[in-house]
């Protein structure tokens, strides 16, 4: 069996963008794993993810308010075949970080996470992998916006980085 997995971070909307383009939200209906690390911003995009998600799992991230901390985790735990993931929105700096994280995360295989807005792929020296999608609407210094897909099948797990055209709104004509 394969399982396809969408992993998305810091959405920030609508402060960052006034929505999801359209590359990602077919991207969410195509997979049937939806994996959010946090800084949604608005419980909307947690309601439409949701809505349009087979499987979905999040954390809040620190931008997250009252509403959002009610209904997510800041640490998700979760098994896709063979693999165990878990996600959280903040790692700290990214010195030293695959040392920290085989110390705070034993057993896990995967570790999505989130708040930088850059990809991150690594494997630790413990041989945890660190995923990190970047942000599909807020690029900071990164050359485009992006998420990831990836594909497990049973403890093999694939990973592609996706650059995402950012929305926006239809030009208006003028007559």
């Amino acid at each position: 069996m394969t399982t396809t997995l969408l992993l998305l971070a810091d959405t920030h909307l609508p402060a960052r963008a006034r929505r999801l383009s359209d590359d990602v939200l077919r991207a969410v209906d195509a997979a049937d794993v939806v994996v959010h690390a946090g800084d949604w911003v608005d419980a909307a995009t947690l309601d439409l993810l949701e809505s349009r998600s087979r499987r979905i799992h999040g954390v809040y991230g620190n931008n997250d308010g009252p509403e959002l901390r009610a209904r997510l985790p800041e640490v998700a735990r979760f098994t896709v075949e063979d693999l165990r993931f878990a996600m959280v929105h903040e790692t700290g700096p990214a010195g030293k970080r695959e040392e920290r994280m085989d110390a705070a995360f034993p057993g896990v295989d995967v570790l999505v996470f989130g708040h930088s807005h850059i990809p991150w792929d690594t494997t630790t020296p413990g041989g945890l992998r660190l995923l990190n999608p970047g942000s599909p609407t807020d690029r900071r210094r990164q050359p485009v916006c992006t998420m990831m897909r990836a594909t497990v099948d049973g403890g093999r797990l694939d990973v592609e980085l996706v650059p995402v055209e950012r929305w926006q709104p239809p030009a208006t004509r003028r007559r």
